[in-house]
């Protein structure tokens, strides 16, 4: 039977993604687990400018790749060095991410196992202050020259590679390049054991950078598994590749629901509007009900987008949802439509309606647009949505007051609970938002055997 081989990569580029920036040089070594057998080296003319932080840090610049070989030129080479041996390199999703691009952009279909020195290097050699390749090489007295060279970075990994083989008693580099071992796909900076501390429940985790600030929270049914998803796939957008080195640590908080999940996901990200997250910032209230005294004495109701400078009476997503609520209100205390605008006026606008036959008596009106008012600022629903725990001796409780997300918790079984306010001390108050109030309305209306302690409904 034919040896284990490997391939044992480095690459500079032209940044930091494969999609749109490309290899400016590579170093392939060859080794069988006891020794070099055979080296590549070359420049590559990338077909695009090096930027000058990219000269910078590796000292190549547009003149030295100008007569260097294009990726395609030596594609047959890098695959014939890399066909049925591991791929081995420091971070190594970064080097494969690159390869395999321009290998597959040149025609070829190639994979392989991987190997990262950087996981490995936790594994065998735990409790190192960093695990870059310049700090490891210092710590472990490994000779490195021509820094930030494909040459020099590829000859320190490869004798980085020897001592770990050589250190490695608990054979956990087989382990690491079995094609089902969950670790290689774990982002370089990520410890093995937050990964390993999730659980197969709903829940939210953080994904936290090297400063241990929250760059990411995302909410799961199955939280092991989401967070899977996260690092599996051959992404090669910037985004995901920064996202990915990022990442230096999860934790996470399990909760009994995926609505719970679902709404505490939601807190967090407006509390702590972490980098990464994008999709939820968008669901920001852009709308609200205002009022209106015209100079003839009537009080108008208008939908409007937010301003920082009017305070509105009630918020929405969409223009739609406020235009609805508004035609509600208006046909439920008989208000005239002539005094409802579903787009914020411009000024003067209120005075320009030239329709004033029949109007109704101003006090009248202006009493229903009061009532209304009242009615929206404080008779919408109070409710708790009692549901299954963490565990079999709890239970879980949500609490709506008067229309907004109050809070949720978690009851003891063994507690009864009569009435709202005992609900209420079980709760941890949380800030609510309109998108989270729909979320709850919407869940409530799918699930009303969940409901309980409900007081008031809301107009329809």
């Amino acid at each position: 039977m034919k040896k284990q081989e490997y391939a044992i990569v480095d690459i500079e580029t032209t940044g930091g993604n494969a999609s749109g920036s490309r290899i400016t040089e590579i170093a392939i070594i060859i080794h069988d687990g006891t020794n070099v057998l055979d080296r590549y080296e070359t420049l590559v003319n990338p077909e695009q400018d090096i930027p000058p932080s990219i000269f910078g840090l590796t000292g190549i610049n547009n003149e030295m790749v100008a007569n260097a070989p294009i990726f395609d030129a030596i594609s047959e080479k890098v695959l014939e060095m890399l066909t049925d041996r591991v791929f081995v390199a420091h971070n190594v999703n970064f080097d494969y991410s690159f390869v395999h691009h321009q290998l597959e952009q040149a025609g070829f279909k190639w994979s392989a196992k991987k190997l990262c020195t950087v996981r490995a290097a936790r594994k065998i050699k735990p409790g190192l202050g960093s695990y870059s390749l310049g700090n490891l090489c210092n710590s472990l007295n490994i000779s490195l020259e021509n820094r930030h060279r494909a040459g020099g970075d590829a000859d320190a990994t490869a004798l980085l590679f020897s001592l770990l083989l050589e250190w490695d008693d608990a054979g956990e580099i087989d382990k690491m390049i079995k094609k089902t071992a969950q670790d290689q796909r774990l982002p370089p900076n990520l410890p093995q054991e937050d990964f390993n501390n999730l659980p197969d429940k709903p829940g939210v985790y953080y994904f936290y950078n090297q400063a241990k600030k929250v760059i990411y929270v995302g909410k799961a049914i199955n939280l092991k598994k989401r967070v899977t998803s996260h690092f599996t796939g051959n992404n090669i957008k910037p985004q995901r590749q920064h996202f990915l080195r990022d990442i230096h640590g999860i934790s996470f908080e399990v909760c009994a629901t995926e609505l719970m999940a679902l709404l505490l996901e939601c807190t967090e990200i407006k509390k702590l509007w972490p980098t990464y997250n994008r999709a939820l910032k968008r669901f920001e209230a852009k709308f609200g009900i205002y009022q209106y005294e015209a100079r003839n004495g009537y009080k108008y109701l208008a939908v409007g987008k937010l301003s920082k400078f009017q305070t509105c009476i009630h918020e929405f997503n969409s223009h739609y949802d406020g235009i609805n609520l508004l035609r509600t209100l208006a046909e439920h205390f008989e208000i005239d439509h002539r005094f409802c605008k579903y787009t914020r006026p411009e000024e003067g606008e209120f005075f320009q309606n030239n329709d004033t036959r029949d109007l109704p008596d101003v006090s009248f009106h202006n009493e229903q647009v009061d009532n209304a008012i009242e009615f929206l600022l404080n008779n919408r629903p109070s409710f708790a949505i009692i549901d299954k725990g963490r565990s079999r001796d709890e239970r879980s409780c949500i609490w709506i007051e008067n229309g907004h997300f109050h809070g949720m918790g978690y009851i003891p079984r063994d507690v009864a609970i009569n009435d709202s306010d005992e609900v209420k001390n079980y709760v941890t108050p949380y800030k609510s938002n309109q998108y989270i109030e729909q979320l709850i309305f919407a869940y409530a209306e799918k699930h009303p055997r969940k409901i309980f302690f409900n007081k008031q409904l809301f107009i329809s």
